[in-house]
């Protein structure tokens, strides 16, 4: 039987497509580097002029409009800009279920509400922010960090 390879998917907000080594930057990004090299690199991706947007086509693989969230995690009462992945949306984690132990670390912005967060679209273990901007060292009470679905605060 054969080892299933490990996947690692990273999104960088305001990233552009040459700022790290692999893809011609100057910088030196070893370890990013390492990781693409070895790995699968996109030579054709596109993507939204929002955060939001852009991390709900990664997490199902459709258009943000058919994800929920074809702006930011607004609801304005249409079913494409409902704010948050829809129900029936699987994520990456869904699709790869008990094969792989999928998780996820940062931002999640796809919607704050326990019934949207990470644990209950797949992902068996998560740490960060649930909402977008905010702070990891001094959150907002209502944007506190959360690992395994707790609130906690960032060591100093």
């Amino acid at each position: 039987m054969s080892k299933q390879p490990n996947i690692i998917l990273i999104l960088v907000d305001d990233m552009g497509f040459s700022d790290i080594g692999s893809y011609g930057s100057e910088i030196h990004t070893p370890n990013l580097d390492k990781l693409a090299n070895e790995g699968i690199r996109f030579s054709q991706f596109y993507n939204t002029p929002r955060c939001c947007p852009t991390r709900a086509s990664i997490m199902t693989g459709l258009y943000p409009h058919q994800a929920g969230l074809g702006f930011m995690e607004e609801d304005i009462g249409n079913p494409a800009y409902s704010g948050t992945l829809h129900k029936q949306c699987v994520t990456i984690a869904e699709a790869l279920g008990d094969q792989y132990h999928s998780l996820m670390v940062g931002k999640w912005h796809l919607g704050k509400k326990p019934s949207q967060r990470p644990f209950e679209r797949g992902f068996a273990n998560y740490t960060g922010l649930l909402d977008g901007a905010s702070n990891y060292f001094k959150p907002e009470p209502d944007k506190a960090l959360i690992r395994r679905n707790v609130p906690f605060q960032a060591p100093r």
